[in-house]
C-alpha cells in the first residue's frame, strides 16, 4: 500500500501543473487577444475624432472640449465601465473663473511708529502674482536684502510671516535671485513685499499693466503666497522709523535677514469676478476580479485639451494630434483591450482623461484633491501625453528611476520583444518634464507614477499639429506596451513601491 501512494501523489501533482499550465496558456492568449484590439487603424480614426477641426482645438473651456468629453465618455459606457464621475455620471466638473486684480479695492498699509501709510495698488504698489485673500491679512514683519541667495535663505523661518524684501531693481535680477524668491514663497509666508527702486517711469508701466483680466480654476491659488512691489518713495520716512535703511542693505555683502517688530504691515487684497464657467475631466472604471484588491486602482491618464484657436493665421485651429490626441485615444484604446472578455484584472483599472493641463494641470490638480476613489487606494498612475511621433522604436518614460515601476516596466517590456517597443529613461532631465504633465498631481500626493512621452516637435503647440503626422503604427506599439505593464500591476500581489529618496524629494501631500 505506501508504495500505491506515490503514484497517486505524483498524478495528482501532475494534473495540478497541467491545469495550471493550462490556466496561463488560456490567460496569455486572452491577453495577446485584447492586445490585438489596439490597432493602427482604430489609432489613426480616434485621433482624426479628437483633433478635428470640429473640435476648435480643444480650449479650457470651450465647446470643443465638451464634444471631446462627451465623445470619450460614449466610448467608456460602450467599452461596459463604470461611470467613475460625480454623482454616477462619467463626469467630474471644476468651476473656472475670469477675474482681475481690484486694484481701487486693494491695499497694503504699513505702520512704524506713530506713522501710519496705506498705499494702494493705483499708483505706488503693484500686485506681482500669487493668492488674492479676500480680506486683510497681517503677521510678524520680516526682513530680507542683502545678497539673497537660494543656499541663503533655505535656512530662513519664513512661515507665517510678512515678508520684506529689499531689491535692486537698477540692474535685472538675477536667476539666482528669482529662484531665491520662490524658496521664499515656498516657506509659506503669509505675503510677501518686495521694496523696489525701480525707475519711476518703468514702474508706472507696470502698475499700469497688472490690472489685465485672467482665468484660472476657482480656488488654484488659495494656498499660494501674495506677493506684491511697492516703490519705495511712496513709503517715505517710514522705513527709517521702522531701522530700515534700503540703499545700504542693497550694499551689504552678506545675506540680512532677521525680525523686525518696529514695522507693521497689513495686506489687503481683493479681485473682481468676471465670468464664471466649468470644465469636465471624462472617468471610467472596470472593476477590479478580487474582491479585496478591487478596492485598489491603477490610473491611465491622458489630457484631452489643446491650445485652442490662434487668431490672425489662414489656418487658426490648434488640432493638437500628438498634444495630447495621441494621450487620450490611448486610454479609449487601452480601456477596449481592458473590456475584451478574460483580462479583467485582480485591481480595478481608473481610465481618465482630464481638462486644463495646458493651463496648468487644472484637471488633474482638482481630481487628485477630490478624488472620486480614495487617493491612498490609487497605487499607480502611467499617464500619456504625446507618444504619436518621433523616434519608432523607443519611448520615453519619464519618472522610472523613483519607484519599482521603472523595473517592472523593464520586465514587461523584455517579456514583449515582438513589439519592437523600447521604453529608455529621460532624455531631457534638465527639461523638467516630470513637473510638467498630469502626473505629477499624483506623485505630489504620493501615487507612484511613469509618464509616457516622445518628446517635443517642430509642430508642438502649432497649428501644424495635425492628425496625418501621427505614426499610428508606432503608438499602437506603445499601447500594447502599456497594457501588459498595467495588467502586470493591477495583479501584483504587492502594489508599487517608492524609492525612499525619491519619496522625500517629491510627495508633498501625504496620502
Amino acid at each position: 500500500m505506501p508504495r500505491l501512494a506515490a503514484p497517486r501523489v505524483t498524478c495528482l501533482t501532475l494534473a495540478i501543473t497541467t491545469m495550471a499550465s493550462v490556466a496561463m496558456a488560456q490567460t496569455a492568449a486572452s491577453l495577446k487577444a485584447a492586445a490585438a484590439t489596439i490597432t493602427p487603424a482604430d489609432v489613426a480614426r480616434r485621433v482624426g475624432i479628437i483633433a478635428d477641426d470640429s473640435m476648435l482645438g480643444r480650449d479650457t473651456p470651450s465647446r470643443g472640449l465638451e464634444l471631446t468629453a462627451a465623445y470619450v465618455a460614449a466610448q467608456f459606457k460602450k467599452f461596459g465601465l463604470k461611470p467613475g464621475g460625480e454623482k454616477g455620471t462619467w463626469f467630474q466638473r471644476y468651476a473656472i473663473e475670469r477675474k482681475k486684480t481690484d486694484l481701487p479695492g486693494s491695499k497694503a498699509t504699513f505702520t512704524a511708529e506713530s506713522e501710519n501709510l496705506s498705499v494702494d495698488l493705483t499708483r505706488d504698489a503693484r500686485y506681482v502674482y500669487g493668492g488674492i485673500p479676500g480680506h486683510a491679512v497681517t503677521a510678524p514683519t520680516y526682513l530680507v536684502g542683502g545678497p539673497i541667495t537660494v543656499e541663503a535663505v533655505k535656512a530662513l523661518d519664513t512661515k507665517g510671516k510678512l515678508v520684506l524684501v529689499v531689491l535692486d531693481y537698477s540692474k535685472p535680477l538675477s536667476t539666482e535671485i528669482q529662484q531665491a524668491l520662490n524658496v521664499l514663497t515656498g516657506q509659506k509666508p503669509t505675503g510677501m513685499v518686495l521694496i523696489s527702486n525701480r525707475d519711476s517711469a518703468v514702474f508706472a508701466q507696470r502698475v499700469a499693466g497688472q490690472g489685465q483680466e485672467r482665468t484660472g480654476m476657482q480656488g488654484d491659488d488659495e494656498d499660494t503666497v501674495p506677493v506684491i512691489e511697492v516703490h519705495e518713495r511712496a513709503l517715505g520716512k517710514l522705513l527709517a522709523q521702522a531701522g530700515v535703511n534700503p540703499a545700504e542693505i542693497r550694499t551689504a555683502t552678506t545675506l540680512i535677514s532677521r525680525p523686525l517688530p518696529a514695522l507693521q504691515i497689513s495686506l489687503d487684497l481683493r479681485e473682481i469676478t468676471l465670468s464664471a464657467a466649468s470644465a469636465p475631466n471624462a472617468i471610467g472604471i472596470l472593476e477590479g476580479s478580487d474582491p479585496v484588491l478591487r478596492k485598489e486602482y491603477i490610473v491611465y491618464s491622458a489630457h484631452m485639451d489643446h491650445i485652442g484657436i490662434t487668431p490672425g493665421k489662414p489656418d487658426s485651429i490648434n488640432n493638437g494630434a500628438d498634444d495630447d490626441g495621441s494621450g487620450s485615444t490611448g486610454v479609449m484604446e487601452l480601456a477596449e483591450a481592458y473590456s475584451t472578455s478574460g483580462v479583467r484584472p485582480k485591481r480595478s483599472v481608473i481610465f481618465m482623461t482630464v481638462s486644463g493641463e495646458e493651463k496648468g494641470l487644472w484637471g488633474s490638480a482638482y481630481y487628485t484633491a477630490h478624488p472620486t476613489v480614495p487617493i491612498g487606494q490609487i497605487v499607480a498612475d502611467l499617464n500619456i501625453d504625446m507618444i504619436g511621433r518621433n523616434w519608432k522604436d523607443t519611448i520615453v518614460a519619464i519618472g522610472k528611476e523613483h519607484s519599482d515601476l521603472g523595473a517592472t516596466l523593464n520586465r514587461v517590456n523584455a517579456q514583449h520583444p515582438e513589439l519592437h517597443m523600447t521604453a529608455i529613461d529621460d532624455r531631457w532631465p534638465d527639461e523638467n518634464f516630470y513637473f510638467r504633465s498630469d502626473h505629477f498631481n499624483f506623485a505630489r500626493r504620493g501615487v507612484p507614477i511613469l509618464f509616457f512621452f516622445n518628446g517635443v516637435h517642430a509642430d508642438y503647440h502649432q497649428v501644424t499639429d495635425s492628425p496625418d503626422k501621427i505614426d499610428s503604427e508606432k503608438e499602437s506599439r506603445i499601447l500594447k506596451l502599456l497594457f501588459y505593464l498595467g495588467e502586470d500591476i493591477a495583479n501584483a500581489p504587492a502594489r508599487p513601491k517608492w524609492n525612499p529618496d525619491s519619496y522625500k524629494q517629491i510627495v508633498e501631500v501625504k496620502p
